[in-house]
């Protein structure tokens, strides 16, 4: 048999980086699998955390709130700015989106090409 040759800073992570491994049932490696990414973990984080080595915080429900709130307004809120300070204001209710799509219809807004293409 063929003895295989490693350098030597392969040899010395490995020492100071051994592989730990675990049997679970499929189930449960899925659970983890799927679990992990939602909580911004490796499964290296895991085997910290564990070790005492990461603190996890949980965030108050309040926070979470907010923060959720905040990512959804910039993921779907429509943006326009205050007729008095200038700061964005968010139209997030779904009825006042619809009022401003039939506005923005009624203006004539379209797609550039759509509008370059009827120019034509």
């Amino acid at each position: 048999m063929k003895t295989v040759s490693r350098p030597a800073s392969w040899v010395k992570y490995e020492t100071s980086h051994p592989t730990i491994s675990a049997r679970v049932s499929l189930e449960t490696k899925r659970k983890l699998l799927e679990r992990l990414p939602t909580l911004g973990m490796t499964m290296a984080d895991a085997f910290r955390v564990l070790a005492g080595e990461i603190e996890v915080k949980a965030i108050p429900v309040e926070e979470a709130r907010k923060r959720g709130f905040e990512e959804s307004k910039a993921i779907y809120g429509v943006p326009f700015p205050c007729n008095v300070c200038s700061k964005p204001v968010y139209i997030m209710d779904p009825e006042a989106k619809r009022l401003a799509g039939e506005y923005l219809t009624r203006l004539g807004w379209g797609h550039r090409a759509c509008h370059e293409r009827k120019a034509k």
